[in-house]
């Protein structure tokens, strides 16, 4: 007869400094009979450097590549009885990190999975960045190109909440800028290499950010925090493009019209209005 199913652990892991490992972090992955890493060198690194064992064996590779693949592999452990560890390479599994699909299987089949919270690098910098805490969101990493970062641009500019975004170190530069000329100058936070000997935390303007960071050579990771937008009478380009995002994401002309008269403080019918030419424009197209 089978005995009791195992546990899933999501574990987070220093964002820099290793003294950031928690006591019970340390004690979970000494214990653990499988460890999932994004990374297993980086992991096989992290536990040597802290004195835990770092046998390869159950050392398990689970990234953005392969865990949609490996997930009935982990739950049958978990299934088993085994205590399954999920660590990314650094912060919080699942948070702009692998683990989503398999938390959702394990939660789906009604398996225990539980956490142990510590760094992440979102929570940092938002608590650094002086912005308002009290309501934000998290955007993770800004596309590169296309339409996903032109949408995100203008969710951005229309945005109350303050924003989280996440980027490498050499396209800091080409991103303040274009927020400066989306979301005019609001102010900003661009923290680099948080919990490390070269931490930095710049604050200041959109305006002031674009033109300090489009002459250096930023290195390591980067989290900018940008402030909410202000409320304000928005001009029919700023409902356009709102309407506009909306109704590229799958709204219905009356959800759009819902979610942007909500957002920004119009009368619906104006959202409404636009929403429906926008509608009968492309089909228009179309035909």
């Amino acid at each position: 007869m089978s005995g009791p199913p195992g546990v899933l652990v999501l574990v987070a892991t220093p964002i820099g400094n290793l003294g950031d490992l928690s006591p019970r972090a340390r004690d979970v992955l000494a214990a653990a009979d499988v460890v999932c890493c994004e990374d297993t060198r980086r992991t096989r690194a992290l536990l040597s450097a802290c004195g835990l064992p770092s046998n390869p064996a159950r050392l398990v590779s689970l990234h953005g590549h392969n865990e949609a693949a490996r997930v009935q592999e982990v739950l049958g452990w978990v299934r088993a009885g085994k205590t399954v560890a999920v660590v990314s390479d650094a912060g919080t599994p699942t948070v702009s990190d692998p683990g989503r699909r398999l938390v959702t299987a394990a939660g789906a089949e009604g398996l225990v999975v539980t956490a142990v919270p510590g760094p992440s690098a979102v929570l940092a910098a938002l608590s650094l960045s002086g912005l308002d805490t009290e309501r934000f969101c998290v955007e993770g990493f800004v596309p590169r190109r296309g339409t996903e970062r032109r949408r995100l641009f203008e969710r951005l500019a229309v945005e109350r909440r303050t924003a989280v975004l996440l980027e490498a170190p050499g396209r800091v530069g080409a991103l303040l800028a274009e927020l400066h000329a989306t979301c005019g100058d609001r102010e900003v936070a661009v923290c680099r290499e948080l919990t490390k000997l070269h931490e930095e935390v710049w604050r200041g303007t959109l305006g002031a950010a674009a033109e300090e960071f489009s002459a250096r050579e930023v290195r390591g990771e980067v989290v900018v925090v940008l402030a909410g937008a202000v409320p304000s009478a928005p001009g029919d380009d700023v409902v356009v493009g709102a309407v506009r995002a909306r109704l590229e994401a799958g709204d219905s002309p009356r959800t759009a019209a819902d979610s942007v008269a909500a957002a920004l403080g119009v009368p619906r019918r104006r959202a409404y209005a636009e929403a429906l030419a926008q509608r009968d424009a492309g089909r228009s197209a179309r035909a």
